[in-house]
């Protein structure tokens, strides 16, 4: 650390006397062009002849004036970047330190009587949003750690207490069943869980790269819809289509059947028995609108704000199974394929999500 301050302060040393040379030079040129100017016009209008002694006495007043006048710039140059550059500096630099060390709410103060052409102002703005956007990935870091924790334990906590029972010598085949049964959903949710964590971090990690291709955007969904005949049949739900024919989109087929695929689970899994839900596919312009809709029991405004969410879960009693990580999916592929999702929904009437793409422009 001393050894970085010590350079830093031979660097300024080097600075501060460069400034004093480019302004001795500056007004060397400056003030000898007018002394040359003076002294021939004052030859002219009088006729007075420039003798040799005339010259070296000009020449050294003028050297002395150069000399002080760029000595009182540098002073007044030095006062200046003091208060105007090098205290702003100080402060971002001691703002930059602890962040460094992990504290992610300091802020940079409003820098109060700075020259507002010199940018200082823009830099403490955007450094103090930076600052803003460090505290909340660190806070979603933690969150993210103390939820998949808990994800994780929970299955291997089930697996464990039923592999323990399985082990009692005189167990009925029918418990065995059960018991195993317990721990084949148990790996099967662990294992879920893994394969949308490391799909989710791939998405975000942009290490994943959309495959463009023009496709019948209606033909996929139904393709996908009835892949969920048998939950819809166990819960006899009534299943509503409205689709338009014809409507072509250029995009990654695989990562939205991914989009898909979530919304639809989560339609069937929220709506109770005999319910209803809706799957419609409309145009509009140039944009594919597509709607999944259901009477489930509805989303509360307050989770909606945060339905997107890594993690988390609006049902905090965990009556439906799930990891919080199908919605985040759902809208880190939204976001990389250029589109938009919304969601309405009203408690105890059912939600509604809103996809909105672009059309292929040249359908084949």
């Amino acid at each position: 650390m001393n050894t970085a301050l010590q350079k830093a302060s031979r660097i300024n040393w080097l600075f501060a006397l460069r400034r004093y040379l480019s302004f001795f030079l500056l007004m060397a040129f400056i003030i000898s062009c007018c002394m040359i100017l003076f002294l021939n016009m004052m030859a002219e209008s009088t006729g007075w002849e420039l003798s040799k002694d005339h010259i070296e006495q000009a020449a050294k007043v003028t050297f002395l004036n150069v000399v002080f006048l760029s000595l009182i710039c540098s002073v007044i140059d030095g006062i200046r970047r003091r208060f105007m550059i090098a205290r702003p500096v100080r402060k971002i630099v001691n703002a930059a330190e602890q962040i460094m060390k992990g504290d992610f709410t300091t802020r940079i103060p409003p820098l109060g009587g700075m020259d507002p052409a010199s940018g200082f102002d823009v830099i403490a703005n955007y450094f103090n949003q930076m600052a803003e956007e460090l505290s909340g990935m660190e806070t979603l870091r933690s969150d993210f750690i103390a939820n998949v924790s808990h994800e994780l334990k929970t299955p291997l906590a089930v697996m464990q207490n039923y592999g323990t029972l399985l082990q009692q010598p005189d167990l009925p085949d029918e418990k065995r069943m059960e018991y195993a049964k317990a721990i084949t959903d148990s790996s099967r949710r662990l294992a879920n869980l893994i394969t949308n964590i490391l799909k989710l971090n791939k998405l975000e990690n942009q290490q994943i790269y959309p495959k463009v291709a023009v496709y019948d955007l209606g033909e996929q969904l139904c393709t996908c819809l009835l892949a969920f005949e048998d939950a819809w049949d166990a819960k006899d739900l009534e299943i509503q289509t409205d689709v338009e024919e014809a409507v072509w989109v250029d995009t990654d087929e695989e990562m939205l059947s991914l989009v898909w695929n979530n919304l639809f689970s989560n339609a069937i899994k929220f709506t109770e028995a005999h319910g209803k839900v809706s799957l419609s596919l409309k145009t509009d312009g140039d944009y594919a609108i597509v709607q999944v809709s259901d009477t489930g029991r509805g989303i509360p405004p307050e989770v909606g704000k945060h339905i997107f969410e890594k993690f988390y879960q609006g049902d905090t009693s965990h009556a439906t199974q799930g990891n919080g990580l199908g919605l985040a999916l759902v809208k880190r592929v939204i976001d990389i394929v250029g589109g938009e999702i919304s969601v309405g929904s009203e408690v105890g009437k059912g939600s509604t999500f809103t996809v909105k793409l672009q059309r292929a422009q040249n359908p084949i």
